[in-house]
């Protein structure tokens, strides 16, 4: 049996070769997030266990912002004075490191990074820890010089003795480039600055007293826990956050493991897709195989096989092919890897080939996915084939009926539909944002398996509508191709349910975009009131130069800030929300429109005051007059009265949870030294609008990052940002639309094949090549229209209940994007007829006299 396995194998290679190729593009995409994620932490890891001092001193940071407020905590720089003095210490430095700033050339242009990451200005200072060395000139003496590294002087253009601007917190001013940096470990892609450590806190925090941290090295035979104590004794642990080297290099790769979770699920989402409808081709090429070797399995059981025998055969060739095809996609999964490396070197982020990491838990998932995938695909198709008398064999009778396996669908497929109708309907009446979106978690699945298993149910009925025009337009052709797709059923529903896949994800995700896009266009048409909105390109806090150059532009009637800080509120229900929170100045009702269910614009932004949603203060008994702890950043503390409570469509979906805002002169208080992350402008009576633009962009040339926008630009802007989503979920389509497009050839091939006999016959009696070609593209036509239609249905009704989540979170406009539907549609029809290519082609050139004569 083993030897009549392998041999079948080796002759089925061909038939057997798209199958592999989802199996190869699944386990690619496992593989290749694996390994790219392992060689970037592990890159990372030795870069922040390298660079980390013995034991770090920080400001104390139990509140991080969800947006960027730019204040920097500090500590002082005495402090280092003080740890020299303790037992154990062989050095010690007050660092200064900074990324609130922005560094411009001579031009006007921006030295920093366009990829997201920082721009550094830091003191300059060597040790053994130091990432970079110095390559060219010498290190920065006095205010007027500063090093660039050599990565962003090479890509930015900039010279030795050329002139920077750089704009900080406490002002804007110039150095000359006297030397050049060059990284000794990975360069992570930012831009870095360094300046003289004699003016670098004054210059980047506006005094020379502050430091951002204090860096410590151990002296010979001291570990770094000992010193942390030692030191902890000395400074005080209840005032600053003290971290060891591996603590330090923990935190930061934390940190950086945000942006690392989301390439790995992205590309995981891709092995996901590519599983998923791999899984409908494996099914049905084991399906036909099996229904085209009757005879031969037949044969095996009459010569003495048991049906175990004949099960495990087919689950041996099955494992075979998860086996080659994993093997080719841990390679290609290597080659992703590589290539996605050299991706993020275009981007600034440095990684190195030569180190890429392949743990053993790499080809163990590969290869528990790739054979995993193939045997549970086969494992149906082998118990159907098991099941086969060797008389009904011999008889050369079809595996795959239409009778008991579609009765048993029709069962189960409305049980769990109706489990996942039940769980759609409980999402769109829920009340309550968490239960709504565990039910759409819930019945997506559920109403995916049941269209998949039902699929066949559907083939009749749908196709018989979808293909009724064939026999107008096309005469016999099109009728035969009608038939042909629905002679069997379960083979049509698994060939369509690969592309259904894709397209009821597409349908779903186009919904809630065209949703999303809808809701905020209309939220800042009755929001935003300002004529301009001047703000960084990415939303960062800007220096106050900025502020001043937009009130001093001629034409500026109205500037109203706005200021972001990080806050901790404790609750009447015993909760401590950590938030963030804006300040405005007086006047906010004159550049938004604001509507309050209790109080106004002058209580909420009155000293002492603020205002927050009324929905979340109604979810956890908050009401005007009621006093709560705030905590803001550094340990400040105060009681903050509640003094309105907005009624804001969207509320909770535009701004930070809680919807809390005060007045600009409150933060400040409690918040000193932060930087305005966006200005509100109206224009001055008389003055144009057209004219006014002009004149802010004229007057903002010399702060590049800064940008001018009004309602137009900011939908534009909104729906850029959506649209990132939307091409993720395109890019899910296209790879489902490949291996969907690798079940229909697969499909129609193998058809091509059963259906030898019965193509001569018709060429014998006069069916031509182009009718014969024109048939089968017409069957694939169908087929693919099928499938689009279940997905595009099905889609549909998630995206209807996917807004039901949003509109709990104040997102209550549905829009749906017909355009797109029709589109898809479109594209599906265009899909079978390429699918169809090959196969039309083969079967135009058999010969007839062979055809019939095959059995």
């Amino acid at each position: 049996m083993l030897k009549a396995t392998l041999r079948s194998f080796l002759a089925h290679k061909g038939r057997l070769a798209l199958s592999a190729l989802a199996v190869v593009l699944s386990v690619a995409f496992v593989a290749g997030s694996l390994i790219f994620s392992d060689t970037v932490t592990r890159t990372f890891d030795r870069l922040f266990a390298s660079t980390s001092a013995d034991v770090t001193i920080e400001a104390k940071q139990d509140l991080k912002s969800p947006v960027p407020s730019g204040a920097v905590e500090t500590v002082p720089a005495a402090l280092k004075e003080r740890v020299t003095k303790v037992d154990g210490v062989a050095a010690a430095h007050a660092d200064v490191s900074v990324q609130n700033v922005v560094v411009v050339d001579s031009h006007n242009k921006s030295v920093g990074p366009t990829t997201g990451a920082p721009t550094i200005a830091t003191s300059w200072y060597v040790t053994h820890r130091s990432p970079v060395k110095l390559t060219s000139g010498h290190a920065p003496h006095g205010a007027g010089e500063a090093l660039l590294d050599a990565d962003t002087a090479d890509k930015k253009h900039v010279g030795m003795g050329d002139t920077l601007t750089v704009q900080a917190q406490p002002g804007t001013f110039r150095v000359r480039v006297v030397g050049i940096a060059t990284f000794t470990t990975t360069n992570p892609g930012a831009a870095l600055v360094f300046l003289d450590p004699a003016v670098a806190g004054r210059r980047l925090l506006g005094s020379a007293d502050r430091a951002t941290s204090i860096s410590v090295d151990a002296a010979k035979g001291v570990t770094d826990p000992e010193l942390k104590r030692r030191v902890g004794e000395a400074v005080g642990t209840g005032t600053y956050d003290l971290k060891t080297a591996d603590e330090q290099a923990k935190s930061a790769a934390a940190d950086l493991g945000g942006f690392l979770d989301v390439i790995k699920y992205v590309m995981l989402g891709f092995a996901g897709i590519a599983v998923l409808v791999g899984v409908f081709l494996i099914v049905n090429t084991f399906s036909m195989l099996i229904a085209q070797r009757t005879r031969e399995l037949g044969l095996l059981r009459a010569l003495g096989a048991d049906r175990r025998q004949v099960r495990r055969s087919v689950l041996t060739e099955a494992v075979l092919l998860g086996v080659v095809g994993s093997t080719l996609g841990l390679a290609a999964g290597i080659g992703l890897a590589f290539g996605l490396i050299r991706l993020m070197s275009a981007f600034g982020m440095n990684l190195k080939a030569t180190e890429m990491v392949i743990g053993w838990g790499t080809p163990v998932a590969a290869y528990a996915v790739g054979v995993g995938v193939t045997f549970v695909a086969a494992y149906l198709p082998a118990r159907r084939a098991a099941a086969v008398s060797p008389m009904a064999a011999l008889a050369d009778a079809e595996v795959a009926g239409v009778g008991k396996p579609l009765k048993t669908r029709a069962i189960v497929g409305s049980l769990v539909g109706a489990a996942g109708a039940a769980a759609l309907a409980g999402c769109a009446t829920a009340t309550q944002t968490s239960s709504s979106a565990s039910l759409l978690g819930l019945g997506v699945p559920l109403t995916l398996i049941a269209t998949v298993i039902a699929g066949p149910l559907l083939v009749r009925p749908v196709i018989r509508v979808l293909g009724g025009a064939f026999p107008a337009l096309f005469g016999s052709v099109g009728r035969m191709s009608q038939r042909n797709a629905l002679r069997n059923p379960r083979r049509t529903g698994a060939t369509a349910a690969a592309l259904m896949v894709g397209l009821a994800l597409v349908g779903g995700m186009s919904v809630a975009s065209a949703s999303m896009s809808a809701s905020f266009d209309r939220q800042i048409d009755k929001t935003l009131g300002a004529d301009f909105t001047v703000q960084n390109a990415n939303f960062t806090p800007f220096t106050k130069e900025v502020t001043d150059t937009v009130a001093a532009t001629p034409g500026v009637g109205l500037v109203v800030r706005q200021r972001i800080a990080p806050i901790a509120v404790r609750l009447p229900d015993g909760r401590r929300v950590k938030t963030a929170a804006a300040g405005y100045d007086p006047r906010l009702d004159a550049v938004a429109h604001l509507a309050y269910a209790k109080g106004g614009s002058a209580a909420a932004l009155a000293d002492g005051h603020l205002a927050m949603d009324a929905g979340f203060a109604e979810d956890h008994h908050v009401r005007v007059g009621t006093v709560l702890p705030v905590e803001f950043q550094g340990g400040r503390r105060a009681e903050l009265t509640v003094g309105a409570l907005t009624d804001q469509e969207g509320s909770q979906a535009f701004g930070t949870q809680g919807g809390i805002f005060l007045g600009l002169a409150t933060l400040k208080t409690y918040v000193p030294g932060g930087q305005d992350s966006a200005v509100y402008v109206n224009a001055a009576p008389g003055a144009g609008a057209k004219e006014l633009r002009s004149r802010l962009e004229r007057a903002l040339e010399p702060f590049p990052q800064v940008q001018v926008r009004d309602q137009a630009d900011y939908k534009k802007l909104v729906h850029d940002q959506i649209a990132v989503l939307l091409y993720l979920v395109y890019a899910l389509l296209g790879l489902a639309i490949v291996i969907a497009v690798l079940g229909v050839v697969n499909t129609l091939a193998l058809s091509v094949v059963e259906r030898t006999r019965e193509i001569g016959l018709l060429r014998a009696i006069g069916l031509g090549r182009r009718q014969l070609r024109r048939m089968i593209r017409l069957e694939s036509v169908v087929i693919a229209v099928f499938g689009a239609v279940l997905g595009l249905g099905l889609g549909l009704v998630w995206g209807l209940c996917t807004q039901q989540v949003l509109a709990l979170q104040g997102m209550t406009a549905l829009a749906i994007p017909w355009g797109t539907i029709v589109a898809v549609v479109i594209g599906s029809a265009v899909v079978g007829v390429v699918a169809a290519l090959l196969p039309a082609l083969r079967a135009s050139r058999m010969n007839v006299l062979a055809a019939i004569a095959h059995e």
